[in-house]
């Protein structure tokens, strides 16, 4: 799975990064141009994947939209454990009124549906890739919240913690040197998880227009102008970003899979 997964990201990242200097070169039509284009063209050698209602290229847009799907999420979650995981340490290390606070405020984000939560948030700070991805940030902070949190708590009893507290060490020279170390090790198992998870959230938000503008790439943005004309026999404008979508989230989920399956066996990725 791991294997897989990291073939499959690996493709993406490559078309995210070549597919805007293909463009910028001519070999490839600008994803926002089409008005010179046959609306609701059928694939083709000429369009690939044919082209949308504003006569836009299909393949494009879904090879652009990839750059922009891994950009936000990337963003989002990366954000997402920048926050969640000092705080888990605090909360797990600290105790008291501090850790009651911020469990309660937690748990309460934590209890919320993760597309209704992102989709007040987007309302409420606007479209835009920043926006998008700090709607999808706090939907995650949670669960590194508890993870590290639990996590931090059994370790601060261990005997080495204890013997750096009894010679002097402060609070923040436990966490960074003794204790950031060993709960770490389960956060990778949740980024690539939550990078798959958010590929679909952000994929909702664009479908019911509260992800990016119409002018960006995005697969779910694009599914929604697609949702009136499969009726019509008008299959490909649909197709290829919705295919697009489920392929990396795929490869997202092998990937985490793998990498849960190394973590939880000491380093060794089972077959």
């Amino acid at each position: 799975m791991a294997r897989w997964g990291m073939v499959i990201v690996a493709i993406y990242v490559l078309v995210a990064l070549t597919t805007p200097l293909l463009v910028k070169l001519g070999l490839l039509p600008e994803a926002n141009v089409g008005l010179d284009n046959p609306i609701f063209a059928a694939p083709s050698w000429e369009h690939w994947c044919g082209t949308d209602r504003l006569g836009r290229d299909v393949c494009v847009r879904t090879l652009e939209g990839s750059g922009v799907a891994l950009q936000v999420v990337l963003l989002a979650v990366a954000l997402a454990v920048l926050v969640g995981v000092p705080l888990g340490m605090v909360s797990g290390y600290l105790g008291g009124a501090v850790d009651r606070i911020l469990v309660l405020l937690m748990d309460t984000l934590y209890t919320l549906p993760v597309l209704l939560l992102s989709v007040v948030l987007a309302f409420l700070l606007g479209r835009g890739i920043p926006n998008a991805a700090a709607a999808l940030c706090v939907v995650y902070v949670p669960q590194y919240f508890r993870v590290v949190r639990n996590q931090t708590a059994q370790v601060k009893a261990e005997l080495f913690v204890e013997a750096a507290r009894s010679i002097g060490a402060g609070p923040l020279w436990i966490l960074r040197k003794y204790l950031l170390r060993n709960v770490i090790t389960s956060v990778p198992v949740l980024l690539t998880l939550n990078a798959a998870d958010a590929v679909l959230v952000l994929g909702g938000l664009g479908f019911l227009g509260l992800g990016l503008p119409e002018t960006v790439p995005e697969w779910g943005s694009d599914l929604n102008l697609a949702l009136a004309a499969v009726p019509t026999g008008i299959w490909w404008t649909a197709l290829y970003p919705g295919l697009a979508m489920f392929v990396l989230v795929l490869g997202l989920s092998f990937l985490g899979e793998g990498v849960e399956a190394w973590v939880s066996g000491g380093g060794e990725v089972a077959n």
